[in-house]
């Protein structure tokens, strides 16, 4: 029987193995025209093999000092798998921490759509201990004739917000030439689910450096949602955020069927943190609430909430949007549910007053 030969695998070292010997080994995967993803675990360090060269060379790997034994990576995903990162990983942006035991939430309107919507709404949201406000400048549509989004002029008014308020931002970039932009008036990308396999705008974010918020596809299958974070991270990206929204199902009660599954088994397959968006998932204000606990007893790791003040004004999603006072009642509710398994959601701050445009 021929030998089994495969292009990626985890090199597992000894215990006792040295720094040099690790050292030693990256070198060694270079020179055989292979990048090395050094993770340091608990007991013992593992070095993942990635590129496209000759297979039957990576054997040779076995010989070096420290070596314990190789292992083939059969997945797709490479440096997305937990096999390549056994811990979880931390994504920082600015002061605030995904993935560890704080369960972030990321809060506001759906739209920017103008500056006492937006101003209202940020208010709001600090005063309930949020750090992150959520707005779209862009925004995708299924029908040419909806609201589209006020374009840079929304990114400038989400941008003076950021300044002038000090929380940040996260919005939508709908295509490659559109990330640099982007980039200069947000602190994280969000790419949505008609964009999960635009592969170009994947690199783009990739590239950029910048933390991404990749939302799942409407049709996308958990490998697939991996494989699209896998060409961010490949581009020399760590800083990646899933988010389950929902997809599409036969069922019509909903906007989405949320897959609350996904959470617990992306935990297991992935070590990148895992965000919930139970206002796309759900379609209605009503059902946001009660999704959104369950993202969190279920183990999320952050949620996105769309609140709006007058939501039956809104240019887009009005009727899944919460209004503040909702929201208020839900932080405290999703606070307890934290607090019950482990965790902690940031604490409501003194009263903000509203800033004037």
């Amino acid at each position: 029987m021929a030998a089994v030969e495969y292009r990626d695998m985890i090199i597992v070292m000894q215990r006792n193995a040295s720094h040099q010997h690790v050292e030693n080994v990256v070198s060694h995967v270079h020179e055989l025209g292979y990048r090395a993803h050094v993770s340091a675990g608990e007991e013992t360090v593992i070095i993942g093999v990635i590129g496209h060269s000759r297979p039957d060379q990576l054997q040779s790997l076995s010989d070096l000092p420290g070596v314990d034994h190789l292992l083939p990576v059969t997945k797709p995903y490479k440096l997305a798998s937990r096999d390549f990162s056994p811990l979880n990983s931390l994504i920082q942006v600015e002061d605030v921490t995904f993935g560890s035991d704080e369960v972030i939430v990321m809060a506001g309107p759906c739209a920017v759509e103008d500056e006492r919507q937006l101003w209202e709404t940020a208010a709001a949201m600090k005063e309930e201990g949020v750090r992150i406000l959520r707005g779209g400048a862009f925004k995708p549509r299924s029908s040419p004739y909806s609201f589209q989004g006020l374009g840079v002029r929304g990114l400038e008014m989400l941008d003076q917000v950021r300044r002038e308020m000090g929380m940040l931002v996260v919005s939508e970039v709908l295509s490659e030439d559109q990330v640099e932009m982007v980039c200069r008036h947000v602190d994280i990308l969000q790419i949505g689910t008609r964009n999960m396999q635009n592969f170009a705008l994947l690199q783009a974010a990739g590239r950029s450096g910048h933390p991404v918020l990749l939302k799942r596809g409407m049709s996308a299958t958990l490998e697939e949602f991996l494989q699209a974070a896998e060409y961010i991270l490949a581009n020399h990206n760590p800083n990646v955020l899933l988010c389950e929204r929902g997809i599409r199902t036969f069922e019509t009660a909903t906007r989405n069927t949320l897959d609350i599954s996904a959470v617990p088994v992306l935990k297991t397959l992935t070590h990148l943190p895992v965000v919930v968006d139970p206002s796309q998932a759900t379609g209605r204000w009503s059902f946001v609430g009660p999704v959104a606990r369950a993202a969190v007893a279920a183990g999320a790791d952050g949620l996105l909430i769309e609140v709006h003040p007058r939501p039956t004004e809104a240019l887009s999603d009005g009727a899944q949007s919460l209004k503040p006072a909702r929201f208020q009642e839900l932080m405290i509710e999703l606070r307890a549910i934290a607090t019950a398994i482990g965790r902690h959601i940031a604490p409501a701050c003194e009263s903000v007053s509203s800033a004037s445009a």
